[in-house]
């Protein structure tokens, strides 16, 4: 029926208008309790097979929705409602910025893909700070990231003054936090990746958010499927010898190889960051570098291109702690967590593992 509504509707819509739209129908299906409750008996079944433990949060399951559907904060239990068993809003930036000109969101229906130029468009870190605090905590109340970047306007030089502001009013209300340096979509953020830059960075805001919060607030940081692996095992290297809690692979990438649409669309589409199936591969090449580099030390989520049950099944035997999607939930609609988590748990059954923990890294070469 998605597919129906999708191909008569969505598609023939800005993909911007219609991700607006579709937000609108969750957060309006999620502020009627009684409808909340039956949408989310009906989408959401917990399979207690597989609640998992990472980042020192007890989770309903291993899937969580990606960065960048939620910018503000402002659907999280709608997301919840439909099955996702994290929510990771952001990326939000210390001061309020409308982000880059539209059209900036574009479909790529063959290729299952998303290229944006969005450029961290939100409502800044002092509101979004404030809509979090504001919420009530009840024992349903979803695990909650918070993704970070840095504004616009603020120089590379002043980067880490603008993560520390984000980091020391966000901090107390996120159940983890994310430093985003790897958007393309803000020029010179991907700078910030080298390790003599990030590595102190990184450091700032861990401290930052000590300072702000009693308790140890998880933080971790997301890389771009673009980096050399030389560079790639530097992060790696760099991120346990700081005592990085745990890394997010991978964020869109700048690459267009092996792309269905034609050459045509995507010069006139332009610059941006490419998202979904694209990525499946080099996303998990990423994945288990990381794994084998870090050897279980560090939290490891897997993000990009994964669209099926056997997608996060393969991403979570090579090693990922946590898997996210995103750019699916385009395509598939609001069943697809539902029919994820019950191949995940046909998956788990069939291996003979007990836990999702359990299968964690147990792929073999």
């Amino acid at each position: 029926m998605y597919k129906l509504l999708f191909d008569l509707v969505f598609k023939k819509m800005d993909p911007e208008k219609a991700h607006h739209l579709a937000f609108f129908w969750i957060r309006l299906a999620a502020s009627v309790p009684g409808l909340r409750q039956l949408v989310k008996a009906v989408l959401a079944p917990r399979d207690p097979a597989l609640r998992t433990t990472a980042l020192g949060l007890d989770l309903p399951g291993p899937f969580g929705l990606g960065a960048g559907f939620d910018k503000d904060g402002i659907g999280i239990d709608g997301l919840s409602m439909l099955g996702f068993d994290f929510v990771e809003i952001g990326t939000v930036t210390g001061e309020p910025q409308a982000g880059n000109p539209a059209p900036r969101l574009f479909r790529l229906v063959e290729d299952r893909a998303l290229i944006n130029r969005m450029g961290f468009n939100n409502q800044g870190s002092a509101r979004v700070a404030a809509r979090l605090k504001a919420r009530p905590h009840t024992s349903s109340t979803p695990v909650i990231g918070v993704n970070i970047g840095k504004t616009k306007v603020v120089e590379e030089v002043d980067a880490t003054a603008d993560y520390v502001k984000s980091t020391e009013r966000l901090a107390e209300y996120a159940d983890y936090l994310v430093v985003n340096v790897s958007s393309p979509n803000t020029p010179g953020l991907r700078n910030l990746q080298t390790v003599s830059t990030l590595g102190p960075l990184l450091v700032d805001v861990r401290q930052a958010a000590d300072r702000s919060v009693a308790h140890h607030v998880p933080l971790l940081v997301k890389i771009a499927p673009d980096l050399a692996d030389e560079d790639i095992d530097a992060i790696a290297d760099m991120a346990v010898q700081i005592g990085l809690d745990g890394i997010i692979a991978t964020n869109t990438t700048i690459g267009r190889d092996g792309l269905r649409e034609s050459a045509a669309r995507i010069e006139e589409i332009g610059m941006g960051g490419l998202s979904g199936a694209p990525l499946k591969a080099r996303s998990l090449e990423v994945l288990q570098r990381l794994r084998e580099r870090t050897a279980g030390q560090l939290v490891l989520v897997a993000v990009g291109g994964i669209e099926t049950a056997d997608d996060a099944w393969e991403r979570i035997t090579h090693g990922a702690d946590l898997v996210q999607g995103y750019s699916a939930f385009v395509y598939e609609g609001p069943f697809w967590m539902r029919r994820v988590h019950k191949g995940l748990s046909a998956r788990l059954r069939a291996s003979g593992f007990t836990s999702i923990t359990e299968a964690v890294g147990s792929a073999k070469g």
